[in-house]
């Protein structure tokens, strides 16, 4: 992805930006779609794995240098006794590597001088034409 694209998502401040979701053009991820387990006579179950080029993140910065955007990640890992512990990664991304930004709100069309789409907002629901 250009620099300047990104400049304009995230601007030229250097700050945390909120959550989104990075898609990169590698295969970057492995997530499980459920649990291992151990089943009879102690064989092991594996939980099928997806991969992919898509990295979540709770905020994310574009570096000063134009090179990178430094990912930020929250695993919360619950403990036998009940309690959770947030457990903090970093993963530097290579820009040239980015194929897409994903967003969850619209926050990011005034960003871009966008208006909104003609979408139905309340429910989701796309009307018919």
């Amino acid at each position: 992805m250009q620099s300047g694209l990104l400049h304009k998502l995230f601007g030229k401040d250097h700050r945390w930006h909120g959550p989104c979701t990075v898609v990169l053009n590698a295969d970057a991820t492995i997530q499980t779609s459920g649990t291992d387990s151990i089943v009879n006579a102690g064989v092991k179950v594996y939980a099928p794995r997806l991969i992919s080029g898509r990295v979540s993140a709770d905020a994310v910065c574009f570096l000063s240098d134009e090179s990178a955007l430094l990912v930020a990640q929250v695993q919360r890992v619950r403990q036998a006794t009940g309690d959770d512990i947030a457990k903090q990664t970093f993963v530097l991304i290579d820009a040239g590597h980015i194929a897409a930004i994903e967003f969850a709100d619209d926050a990011l069309l005034k960003t871009l001088n966008l208006s909104d789409p003609p979408l139905g907002h309340a429910t989701g629901a796309v009307k018919a034409r």
